[in-house]
């Protein structure tokens, strides 16, 4: 099955595009109350269909990765209503609508594997959605919407009662500038006791969300949050010592983390790699570097692309950088930012020497 798979969707994946497009006029042909979940735009939801559908296929041969990736979107699918219905029309779209590019090479054997890759998968996540007894969403009003820049802002909402997210996790989160676009954000705090939330936030080109966002919100808009997603935590007494690798606003999983150990005395080492273009991107730069100056167990290397001339920082890629001071062979790495960093960062520390089991890193954390 996983053979088949992979074979399949390497002969695939050059068509990508119009699959997702074929897959979606099949899928609201079927159903089309379906239709009424998605935005009116659907470039971005195409986009967000192919990354989960590599995911999948990187994946479908580790199950002990794979099943609390998948349990995780049932339960933030729940936040759409879908019912079992929904996910058999999902599959009858997506195995014809790879069928349809796979082409002569498609035979029945690929086709059964296809079927019982998606079984896998739409069990996985009905199993979790119907186990599921807490909220679907969580609304949260806006208390505080502060710009940093022309392209940055931090946005600070207070759920109506706690969500019970780990630091280090993201949630989706659909704002009223923006109805049915959910987008990935992470928070950049430790839970506290009143529930409030900080999101980090810089506009991405296409970023229909991010630039309301930033542009847009004001205090007392209420945001909608889903369930909490994402395997970067960290047990501060079970791990090994850290390696954070954090770009741009992918810094805010990172921070939450930083957040929650600054609340003990002892913790693992934990050097941050805290990246950007130039200067200006490194926008919570001297609020790390406080945090570092006060706990001995932080480390904090700012990285900069541009600027040569700029001290105190090292100059490259985060991956050069990082890399440049070793393989980190006996730390746990967590990687943040945008997935090309994410992509070039994880190859290179593998070429290095790091083991991949030691890398974690969430694949949708992007607008």
């Amino acid at each position: 099955m996983v053979r088949l798979v992979r074979e399949s969707w390497a002969l695939v994946e050059p068509h990508a595009e119009d699959v997702a497009r074929f897959f979606y006029g099949m899928l609201f042909s079927l159903s089309p109350n379906a239709r009424e979940m998605f935005p009116a735009n659907m470039e971005v939801q195409r986009s967000r269909l192919l990354r989960a559908l590599v995911h999948f296929v990187q994946l479908v041969d580790r199950p002990d990765d794979l099943v609390p990736f998948l349990r995780q979107l049932g339960r933030d699918h729940r936040k759409f209503g879908v019912i079992s219905a929904h996910y058999e029309a999902v599959g009858t779209a997506l195995i014809h609508a790879v069928k349809k590019y796979a082409t002569k090479s498609w035979t029945d054997e690929t086709e059964r594997a296809w079927a019982e890759a998606y079984t896998i998968m739409a069990r996985a996540m009905l199993d979790a959605a119907n186990a599921e007894d807490g909220p679907a969403w969580w609304p949260a009003a806006v208390v505080d919407h502060h710009r940093i820049g022309f392209d940055l802002a931090v946005v600070t909402v207070r759920p109506d009662y706690p969500v019970p997210y780990q630091p280090g996790q993201y949630v989706s989160v659909e704002v009223p500038q923006r109805p049915r676009l959910w987008r990935y954000l992470s928070p950049a705090n430790a839970p506290r006791e009143d529930g409030s939330i900080d999101f980090h936030i810089r506009t991405v080109d296409g970023g229909w969300v991010s630039r309301a966002i930033v542009g847009h919100t004001r205090p007392g808009d209420v945001w909608r949050l889903g369930p909490p997603m994402g395997r970067m935590r960290v047990d501060r007494e079970n791990t090994r010592d850290l390696v954070m690798v954090a770009g741009g606003t992918g810094l805010a999983p990172m921070r939450a983390i930083i957040d929650e150990l600054c609340q003990w005395g002892e913790n693992p080492r934990v050097h941050l790699f805290y990246g950007g273009r130039v200067l200006a991107d490194l926008y919570d730069l001297q609020n790390l570097q406080h945090l570092a100056a006060t706990n001995p167990w932080l480390t904090v290397v700012p990285v900069l692309e541009s600027e040569p001339d700029a001290t105190g920082v090292e100059h490259g890629t985060l991956a050069d950088v990082v890399t440049r001071y070793g393989a980190w062979s006996e730390r746990n790495v967590l990687v943040s930012g945008s997935p090309a960093m994410i992509r070039s960062t994880v190859s290179r520390m593998l070429v290095a020497g790091t083991p991949l089991d030691h890398i974690t890193y969430d694949p949708f954390t992007l607008d």
